[in-house]
C-alpha cells in the first residue's frame, strides 16, 4: 500500500468530518502548502507554462498530484509538468474561472476543486495581519490558547526554513490593561519579517482562531526582550536551511518572487 501523503491524511479528516469546519481550513491549508505537480500541455517556454485543461460537466479543470509518481501514473507516459506550491497555483488560476483536480484517479485524496473554492483560498491567503503597537507592560507564560492552534503554527513554522532561528509564544499584559499573547521571533532574516507574519496570519486563519489572538514581535538575540522570551515562553524551533548540492538548474515556479506565467 502507498504511504499516504500530509494532503491524504487531511482529505481523510475532512471526508470523515464534513461539519467540521476546522477539518476543511486544515485541508485547504495543506493544499497551499504543498508542492504540487501541475500538468502540462506543452513544454515550459522560459517563464511560461501552459496548463493541460480538462474540460468536465463541472466545468474546466488543470490537474495536480502530490507526488511525481502520482502524476506518472495518471498519465501512463511521459508528459511535461510544472512543480510548483499550492499557494502559486491558487495565483495563477485567479479570475480564470477554472477549477482544480487534486490527485484524480490515483489516491485518496482525489477531488475536484471548483473555481469559487480557489478564490475563497486565495484571499484567505492574501490576508495581511495588523501590526499591533500597544506597549508592553509584563510577559509570561502562554495560557489559554487551545492545541489546534499550537499544533497549526508548529506545522506552519516547519515551512519556513531559514528565516530566523527560533520563535517564542508568551502572554502578555499591555499598558493600560489589556492581555494577549505573542509569537516572537529570534534572529530573523533580514527581509523575512512579512513572510514570517503570514505565516502566522494563515495559521491562525486555518484554525478558525480569530486574527487577534495573537501578535507576531521580531527581536535580535541579544536584546533584553529576546532573554525574556527564553524565560518564560514555548519554544518553537525552525529547520535550518538545506545547502544546496552545486548549481541547480532554474525551472518554472522555483523562484518565488518570479512565479510561472501562463500562456
Amino acid at each position: 500500500m502507498t504511504e499516504q501523503t500530509a494532503l491524504d491524511l487531511a482529505h481523510a479528516a475532512m471526508e470523515a468530518a464534513p461539519q467540521d469546519e476546522a477539518a476543511r481550513l486544515r485541508f485547504f491549508e495543506r493544499l497551499a502548502d504543498s508542492e504540487l505537480f501541475l500538468l502540462l500541455g506543452a513544454e515550459p517556454e522560459g517563464e511560461k507554462i501552459q496548463p493541460e485543461v480538462f474540460p468536465t460537466e463541472e466545468g474546466e479543470f488543470v490537474l495536480v498530484f502530490d507526488r511525481e509518481e502520482r502524476l506518472a501514473e495518471f498519465a501512463s507516459r511521459i508528459v511535461p509538468y510544472a512543480s510548483l506550491s499550492g499557494r502559486m497555483i491558487v495565483q495563477m488560476l485567479s479570475g480564470s474561472g477554472i477549477g482544480l483536480g487534486v490527485n484524480l484517479d490515483v489516491a485518496p485524496s482525489e477531488m475536484l476543486v471548483p473555481p469559487d473554492a480557489l478564490e475563497w483560498l486565495r484571499q484567505t491567503l492574501e490576508h495581511n495581519p495588523e501590526e499591533v503597537e500597544a506597549g508592553v507592560e509584563e510577559i509570561l507564560a502562554p495560557a489559554g490558547l487551545p492545541e489546534v492552534l499550537l499544533t497549526a503554527l508548529d506545522a506552519k513554522l516547519t515551512t519556513a526554513a531559514g528565516l530566523a532561528e527560533n520563535a517564542y509564544l508568551v502572554g502578555l499584559h499591555y499598558e493600560g490593561g489589556g492581555q494577549g499573547h505573542l509569537l516572537g521571533f529570534v534572529n530573523a532574516q533580514s527581509g523575512a519579517e512579512p513572510a514570517l507574519a503570514q505565516a502566522v496570519s494563515e495559521a491562525l486563519t486555518f484554525s478558525g482562531i480569530e486574527a487577534g489572538a495573537l501578535d507576531v514581535g521580531f527581536f535580535a538575540a541579544s536584546d533584553e526582550i529576546a532573554g525574556k522570551l527564553a524565560r518564560v515562553g514555548l519554544r518553537f524551533e525552525l529547520p535550518k536551511p538545506v545547502e544546496p548540492l552545486g548549481q541547480v538548474p532554474s525551472k518554472p515556479g522555483s523562484d518565488p518572487d518570479k512565479p510561472p506565467r501562463l500562456r
